[in-house]
Formats: structure tokens, C-alpha cells, sequence
């Protein structure tokens, strides 16, 4: 993922592009709108890929001694609104995320999100 930079407390806060995912091409990821997620205020965000969209409640911290972020979410996908719910994480390199995100209740990842 790469974001536009915009100033703030947070070096996460703001809209961030999904760039690639492991699971699907770039004419799904970008189908509806440009692929993103975004942190907000109160630790509260949004997001869409492909159909799927979604809330997040997110927490930063530390992954493996990196600067990260995780965060719960849920959602629906396509035009039958299927509910959707998840979690995922991403280490913040530079400007860069990089991560996984997982659709329950399944326990490995459905994507590699960059």
C-alpha cells in the first residue's frame, strides 16, 4: 500500500492505496473504486477492495519490534451484502504497509496486502 501524506499525529493517519493483494489481480482490487483503507479519528476507519467493504477498529503499536498497526473489521461483499467480518495487520516500512488481512473464521490468510 502506498498513502498520500498528510500531516498529523499519527504517521498512519489518512487514506492508504492498496497497491497489490496476493489473492486477487489489480481488476478486481480496483473493480468498484480505488482500492484503500483508511485510519481516522478515534481509532475508527474504513475500507474497500474488490467488492468487500468494511469498517475497522484499529490499535497501532509494535510487531516484531516494528511499527505496526491491527485492526478488527467488518463488513459485506457484493451485491447480495454477504456479512463479512476479520482481522488484519501491516508493518509500516517508510511509506509502506505491509501485511495480512483474514476473513473469519477462517484462520489463515487470505491475502498479502502491500
Amino acid at each position: 500500500m502506498t498513502k498520500k501524506r498528510a500531516k498529523s499525529k499519527s504517521l498512519l493517519f489518512g487514506r492508504w492505496h492498496f497497491v497489490s493483494m496476493s489473492t486477487w489481480d489489480d481488476d478486481y482490487l480496483n473493480e468498484e473504486v480505488q482500492a484503500f483503507i483508511e485510519f481516522g479519528e478515534a481509532q475508527k476507519g474504513e475500507f474497500q477492495f474488490g467488492l468487500i467493504r468494511g469498517v475497522i477498529d484499529y490499535r497501532e503499536g509494535l510487531r516484531d519490534g516494528e511499527r505496526a498497526v491491527e485492526w478488527s473489521w467488518e463488513g459485506t461483499e457484493g451485491a447480495d451484502i454477504t456479512p463479512m467480518t476479520g482481522r488484519a495487520w501491516a508493518k509500516l516500512n517508510d511509506d509502506e504497509l505491509r501485511g495480512m488481512i483474514f476473513i473469519a473464521p477462517s484462520s489463515s490468510p487470505i491475502s498479502t496486502i502491500c
